[in-house]
Order: C-alpha cells, then sequence, then structure tokens
C-alpha cells in the first residue's frame, strides 16, 4: 500500500494544491461577495458561472488533450486558473465575477481529469480501492485546508487572491516535473439522460435534488455564514464540521444500503436533513454548541446522498457500463448545481439567510417522497445484480474521468475469485 501511494505522490500533491486553492476561492469569494453589499441572487450567478463553466469541460478539455496533449493542457489550465483568482481583484464587480469564476470551474474541471487520467495509469486493479479512497481523503482535506486559510487574512483585500493563485501555481510544478509518461487519452463523455431516467429514475431524479442541495450550500452556505455575523473561522468551521460529518457516515450508511432496498436508505436520508435544517431554523446561529451539532448532522447526509444516487443507478446496470452510467449521473448533477444557487439565491433576497436551510430542506423532502413514491412502483433489483457502494467525493465535485478511477469500473471488482472461496470456506 504504501509503494502504491508512493509512486502517485506527486500527482497526490497536484490534486492536495490544486483543491486547497479550490477550498480557498470557494469560501473567500461568497464571503468578499458579501462585504461588497451585493445581493445573494448576483453571488448565486457568480455561482452559477462556475457550474457551467466546470460541467462544459468536462465535455471540452478531452478533445483539448487530444491535440496537444496532457502535459500542456494541464499547464494552461493552472496557468488561467491563477489568472482567473487575480482578476478578482482588478475588476470588482459582479457581472465580471461571474466570468472570472467560470474561468476557474473550467481549469479546475480539466485539472480534475487530467490528474485522475494520470492516476488511473497507476494503479491496477488489486490496489484501484486503496488508492482511490486516499485520493478522496486527500481531496477532502485539501478543500478543509483551503477554508481554513481564509481567517488568517482580510477578505476585502487582494492578499488571499494572490495566495490563492500562488497555491494554485504550485499545483502545476509536482505535475510537470514527474518523469511520468503521459497517460492514455481522457475519457469521452458518453451519456443518455433519458435512457439512464428508464433505467433508475430514483438514481436521476434523486442525483439532481442532490446537485441543488450541495450547490445551495456550497455556494450560498458562506453568504449565510456572513450575513448572520458569523466570524470567518466560524464560517470555516460550519463547512468543515458538515464534510467531517459526511465522511464520518458515509461508510456506515453505505452499508446499510448494501443490505436492504437502496431507497429505504434515501428516505431516511432525507428525513435527517429535513430534521437537520428544522434544528438549524428553529435555533439559529444564537447557540453555537447546538448551531454545530445541527451542521454535523446535516453532514451525514448531506454528502453520502450522491454515492447512494450512484449505487442505486448501478444496481440497474451491467458491471461493464459503470463509466457511461456514472457519467451520466456526473453530468446530470452538473445541470443541477446551476440551477441550485439561482432558486436558493432568489429564496435567500426575498426572506432572508434562512431561507437557505428552507431551501434545502424542500429539496430533502422532495428527495424522500421521490425516493418513497418509487418504491411503490417497482420492487428492488435482485442481490445477485446490486453493486456496492462507495464513499464518492466531497460534495462530489467529481468528473467522468473519476469513474474511471473508481474501483467498480473494473466489471470483476467485488467479486471472489476460486482462491477467495477456498480461503473464505477453510476459515469457516
Amino acid at each position: 500500500m504504501i509503494q502504491s501511494v508512493r509512486s502517485v505522490a506527486s500527482l497526490l500533491l497536484s490534486t492536495f494544491f490544486l483543491l486547497t486553492a479550490m477550498g480557498l476561492s470557494g469560501y473567500l469569494i461568497p464571503v468578499r461577495a458579501v462585504a461588497e453589499g451585493w445581493s445573494t441572487f448576483s453571488i448565486s450567478l457568480i455561482a452559477t458561472g462556475y457550474a457551467i463553466a466546470f460541467t462544459a469541460s468536462c465535455i471540452i478539455t478531452p478533445r483539448l488533450v487530444l491535440k496537444v496533449g496532457h502535459v500542456r493542457v494541464f499547464g494552461a489550465l493552472t496557468t488561467i486558473m491563477a489568472m482567473s483568482y487575480l482578476l478578482h481583484t482588478l475588476i470588482v464587480h459582479p457581472g465580471v465575477w461571474v466570468l472570472t469564476r467560470a474561468l476557474a470551474g473550467f481549469s479546475i474541471a480539466g485539472g480534475y481529469m487530467i490528474i485522475e487520467s494520470w492516476l488511473n495509469e497507476k494503479v491496477s486493479n488489486e490496489n484501484r480501492g486503496a488508492l482511490f479512497s486516499v485520493y478522496m481523503m486527500v481531496s477532502m482535506s485539501a478543500v478543509m485546508v483551503g477554508q481554513y486559510i481564509v481567517p488568517f487574512g482580510d477578505p476585502a483585500t487582494p492578499t488571499l487572491f494572490m495566495v490563492c493563485a500562488l497555491i494554485c501555481s504550485m499545483a502545476v510544478m509536482p505535475t510537470l516535473l514527474s518523469s511520468a509518461q503521459s497517460p492514455q487519452p481522457l475519457t469521452q463523455v458518453k451519456f443518455d439522460v433519458p435512457a439512464l431516467y428508464r433505467r433508475s429514475p430514483a438514481a436521476v431524479v434523486g442525483t439532481l435534488l442532490a446537485g441543488l442541495i450541495a450547490s445551495a450550500w456550497g455556494a450560498l452556505g458562506p453568504v449565510y455564514a456572513s450575513q448572520l455575523g458569523l466570524s470567518t473561522i466560524e464560517g470555516a468551521s460550519m463547512l468543515a464540521i458538515a464534510m467531517i460529518g459526511g465522511a464520518i457516515f458515509q461508510y456506515p450508511l453505505g452499508r446499510v444500503s448494501d443490505r436492504m432496498d437502496r431507497r429505504r436508505v434515501m428516505i431516511f436520508a432525507g428525513i435527517v436533513g429535513v430534521i437537520a435544517c428544522a434544528i438549524t431554523l428553529s435555533f439559529g446561529v444564537e447557540n453555537r454548541i447546538i448551531f454545530f451539532a445541527g451542521m454535523l448532522f446535516l453532514g451525514t447526509v448531506l454528502l453520502p446522498i450522491y454515492s447512494l444516487n450512484v449505487a442505486h443507478a448501478n444496481d440497474h446496470a451491467m458491471p461493464d457500463e459503470f463509466v457511461e452510467v456514472s457519467s451520466g449521473l456526473m453530468i446530470t448533477y452538473g445541470v443541477a448545481t446551476m440551477v441550485g444557487p439561482l432558486i436558493t439565491g432568489v429564496a435567500m433576497d426575498w426572506f432572508g439567510p434562512h431561507a437557505l436551510f428552507a431551501s434545502i430542506a424542500v429539496f430533502f423532502a422532495a428527495y424522500a417522497g421521490h425516493a418513497a413514491w418509487r418504491i411503490s412502483r417497482r420492487e428492488q433489483p435482485p442481490e445477485e445484480t446490486r453493486s456496492d457502494f462507495l464513499a464518492m467525493g466531497a460534495l462530489a465535485d467529481l468528473t467522468p474521468q473519476s469513474a474511471e478511477l473508481d474501483p467498480r469500473s473494473d466489471p470483476s471488482w467485488g467479486e471472489q475469485t476460486e482462491e477467495d472461496e477456498k480461503d473464505a470456506t477453510a476459515a469457516t
């Protein structure tokens, strides 16, 4: 295991720097926008620009790599990303920030895909699961580190934006200086959402709702914290605690879903989400202990629901269709992230910052309600056709290349070999 991690250390280091810059900018930009007095809807437009460009990059970047190669595209994307952060300080205007944030979204998605394609070349079916888990841990840690950099500076000055650009520039060095050969061309996105819906309506609708929830939280959670007077360290803790809650509870929630109808677990997750939002709406931020406990409670379902959707969709797919199914869900999720901030941003402008949790509660209720309705319409798949649950990334900021890296992309993953069966028999 240690040798496997060592072989991809430079790629993991690039991932860490890339996502640290992403975590820093994702918290810094909304906080600065609130300080400028911009409306919540204007801030949601900035988030939508990011989501549109991120999703478009999943389709465009593979074609760019085919033309000029991995190294050149990665160098160009990280340069554009650093430029986008510096442009935020040169022109402070919401309309311009929509465009500069879109540049960052396009670059981050492309950088993800290239790093993940390199990682995919380095792994084997034997160590794929372990390295995927390490990759997820590095990603989540980097985002939290980036968020906690904000309290060390003043969002109203250019300094933190410069730090963000510097960290982003550091991401290019481990990869460009690596002696590893360039990997195979990136995965071309292939998806048929209508066919995917016919195969698994609960997974497609659930993914849309998961995208609405995650994008509303990720884009406007910092706005909520700033508008209610939380310090930057408290705001970073709010985001981090929810992420930690998701990291802790993904595994037990997933294991339960492997043993019963996943739609019942979806119902449970939706109900927990509604209760967590109701606690926050009832108590607000005055009592910090109750507030942060509510964030931990919310996080237990905020992150895992996307992974539940992927597992449920693959319960109805052939083993060799995992990449295609997952890519389709990722694009579906990306479309939802374009809309979630807009809906919630309008609600927050009309009804105040607490409309964030009211909106998320409605999305969670719809998530549970649709899963319950689907149970009445269709039997769960046979046990032998069900896939395994596997925890995905932080707020599912994933690309189709992530599906290639996922151990479930190997059709034989999870199957017992004859030798394994003999060992199991001997043990009993």
